[in-house]
């Protein structure tokens, strides 16, 4: 079948728009074409920086005929409804339609048939339409043109069956030819089909696919390594970028002053991607840059690259040298320097929530808390709290702001401060993603874990919850990072009274007795000590509320209620994690429904009752608990259950069929066991204690009547059910568990 070609043909896309623009115009030529009546087989999108191409496959010589039936007014309606029905219908006259019958009367119809047009005459008027919709982040007017596109549109081929179709579009040219590289191939030339402009571009020093000018720049790059004994520093976003900078990739291999290597490896790395988009290289065994850069240009120099690879070592000189300015400033004034440390306090953290100095007080605070229960030392903890944020006032940090941590590390390091307090520093900001490292020295847990608890508690204060569509200060994944965190660590930290200290330090708030910044563990010994009494003052407007509590006592209830708020928050990125692994999420909610903080021993649970659920008794156990709540539910529901003390043990005297009397004996077996194993946490020892409950639960459905005459009975089985669906609490809420 026919094909079409399209290209755009522009000044230089930039790289970063590049793909997206690939996918936008597949899509909006997918659309156009489904809408004018074809049925496309395939649209392909390519770009490189001066073209944007795409090629539609199977689409037929002419647009497919159109026959519908249109229904009109009713026989007999006012002229002027007549009129608009013939017009619409493109009618000359009444005579020309139909009349149909209905249960409403009879209508006048219109059959209306539409000869398909010639596709290329279809083309001509969709090209126009897509330039004018392209969704470009952002674009430009050239001349007085009112045409608007990412960069001055110079041409448009458009060919469909190997003819030229016109494109009348604001004076831009088009017609069937494009141009190859701009230095080694300069002119126009022809092409009717896909194949043949992907050949005739190559032979013209332009690569078309995006994946090949990559698989050219890495293949090249690490011939140019391994012929020096040296490896490429991987960095797949630089090589993307890169690819989409150049039609004909040549890869060069500068030097650089081997002086600069004493700069930190991620400043050498940052100045070259940053600022020149060059690649680092580093020795094999050691993994220590190596004096030299990988430089990727658009065109084949006589020289073999040498004049590019001197230039492109100059400008990288002077760029290092900024950074050495930076790097040797920082060094000087280190970490302690005191006018560095008075600019956190004005520097805006967040404009209702104080500077960044104000969080990292409540960071000390909080990781001080955390320090015993983690088994972190406390001294350090705080010294690794107390610096964990400085080095953002740093010149380098300044320049680089992805080195933020990096950076004081390593002036920690060169202070000869603890070992674990310069792994914090660096370390407390992550996880920065799902497949980055977790902190796992127990100073850094400590303050990655108040960081991160700090600023989910502070955003909650003022209502800056995530949304379906927008979590603009990354609360998702500082939870998420509290979940990988914790789990990775095997931490059992008690969430909730953590959460709710850092709530309450988010809150500035003001007592006759201290100050502020107090932690939950010093308001409940003030409320020990007989100040519950007391006023409390909160600032209403990052707690809104609390000013009405009116004491002491009642803003701790209120505080931890908002604390628990924050876990249930961390326990749904849980579910996620879980979920992303192929775990139940009905399993995360039927074990968090009793109220455990420790997600840890969640996981643990989640996993023993999953592993349980697949056997035969878990299935057949579930199944029994559910007929067990139904009935209680139903019974409730009558008033029924009203007068029966389910307090009360199952009275043995009025136990009178075999199952019941089975039941309660395997009862009195499984829930002390199931309770007992769930307090030593062997959680699959508690299921195998429940497993004893199937076949007795069987039973006792099969063969008791709940519902018996007797009253006394009938509230003896009730019970029975009742201590069943208790029995199986102790692991998990199975009301929450579908199936």
């Amino acid at each position: 079948m026919p094909q079409l070609l399209l290209e755009f043909f522009s000044e230089e896309i930039p790289a970063r728009m590049q793909a997206r623009a690939e996918t936008d115009l597949e899509r909006l030529l997918m659309d156009k074409l489904t809408a004018a009546g074809f049925l496309p087989e395939g649209v392909k999108a390519f770009s490189t920086p001066r073209r944007l191409t795409a090629v539609v496959e199977g689409l037929p010589a002419r647009q497919p005929d159109v026959r519908e039936e249109r229904k009109g007014p009713r026989v007999g309606a006012p002229e002027k409804a007549l009129e608009g029905f013939l017009r619409g219908a493109g009618l000359k006259s009444i005579d020309e339609a139909t009349v149909q019958k209905d249960p409403k009367g009879d209508f006048y119809v219109a059959k209306i048939e539409k000869k398909g047009r010639e596709t290329a005459e279809v083309i001509a008027e969709i090209v126009p339409e897509i330039v004018k919709a392209f969704p470009w982040p952002k674009s430009m007017r050239s001349g007085e043109s009112d045409l608007y596109w990412v960069r001055p549109l110079q041409s448009i081929l458009c060919a469909f069956d190997g003819e030229a179709v016109a494109i009348a579009l604001d004076g831009v040219p088009s017609g069937r030819s494009t141009e190859g590289h701009r230095f080694h191939a300069p002119g126009r030339f022809d092409v009717r089909r896909f194949d043949d402009y992907r050949d005739e571009l190559k032979k013209r020093f332009v690569v078309l696919e995006r994946e090949e000018r990559k698989a050219i720049i890495a293949r090249e790059a690490k011939t140019l390594c391994e012929a020096r004994n040296l490896e490429l520093v991987d960095d797949p976003g630089l090589l993307e970028e890169v690819a989409g900078l150049s039609e004909w990739p040549v890869v060069v291999m500068g030097d650089m002053d081997p002086a600069f290597l004493d700069l930190p490896g991620e400043v050498i790395r940052l100045t070259m991607r940053t600022h020149q988009r060059y690649f680092a290289v580093r020795d094999p065994k050691s993994k220590k840059l190596a004096p030299h850069f990988i430089t990727v240009a658009n065109i084949e120099a006589s020289d073999g690259g040498k004049e590019i690879a001197r230039g492109n070592a100059k400008v990288l000189s002077a760029r290092l040298n900024d950074a050495r300015f930076f790097w040797d400033l920082d060094k000087a004034k280190g970490l302690e320097d005191a006018e560095r440390i008075a600019k956190l306090d004005k520097i805006v953290f967040h404009q209702k929530l104080g500077s960044v100095g104000d969080k990292v007080r409540r960071i000390e605070a909080l990781a001080v808390e955390l320090a015993p229960i983690v088994g972190a030392d406390v001294a350090q903890v705080r010294r690794a709290a107390q610096l964990c944020k400085r080095d953002l006032v740093t010149e380098t940090v300044g320049e680089f702001p992805e080195l933020q941590g990096q950076i004081g590390r390593q002036l920690a390091e060169i202070a000869k401060e603890k070992a674990s307090v310069a792994i914090a520093i660096e370390d407390h900001y992550r996880p920065l993603g799902p497949n980055d490292r977790v902190p796992t020295d127990k100073v850094a847990v400590c303050v990655a874990l108040a960081d991160k608890l700090d600023s989910l508690a502070c955003f909650w204060a003022i209502d800056e919850k995530p949304t379906g569509s927008s979590d603009p200060y990354g609360l998702r994944r500082a939870a998420l990072g509290i979940v990988r965190i914790v789990l990775e660590n095997d931490a059992r930290p008690p969430l909730a009274p953590l959460a709710t200290s850092a709530r309450w330090a988010a809150a500035g708030q003001v007592t006759e007795v201290a100050a502020h910044n107090l932690s939950m563990q010093q308001l409940k010994a003030f409320r020990a000590a007989g100040v519950g009494d007391e006023p409390v003052k909160i600032n209403a407007s990052v707690l809104p509320g609390v000013e009405q509590t009116g004491s002491l006592e009642n803003a701790i209830a209120l505080l931890e209620g908002r604390g628990f708020e924050i876990v249930t928050f961390i326990v749904d990125r849980l579910k996620v994690q879980l979920r992303d692994q192929g775990k139940r999420h009905d399993l995360v909610d039927a074990v968090f429904a009793l109220g455990d903080d420790d997600l840890v021993r969640i996981v643990a649970r989640v996993e023993a009752l999953e592993a349980f659920l697949k056997t035969e008794d878990g299935k057949n156990l579930l199944a029994g608990y559910k007929r067990a709540a139904n009935i209680l539910a139903a019974e409730d529901k009558k008033g029924a259950l009203k007068d029966i003390d389910f307090a009360a043990p199952v009275d043995a005297k009025l136990l009178t069929e075999a199952a019941e009397k089975a039941l309660a004996a395997a009862l009195a077996k499984a829930a002390p066991a199931a309770k007992g194993a769930v307090e030593k946490e062997d959680f699959a020892a508690a299921m195998t204690a429940l497993a004893g409950l199937r076949a007795p639960v069987d039973a006792f459905m099969t063969d008791v009547l709940v519902n018996a005459d007797e009253k006394a009975v009938r509230a003896n089985r009730l019970k029975l059910l009742s201590a069943i669906r208790d029995s199986l609490a102790a692991v998990a809420d199975f009301s929450k568990i579908e199936g």
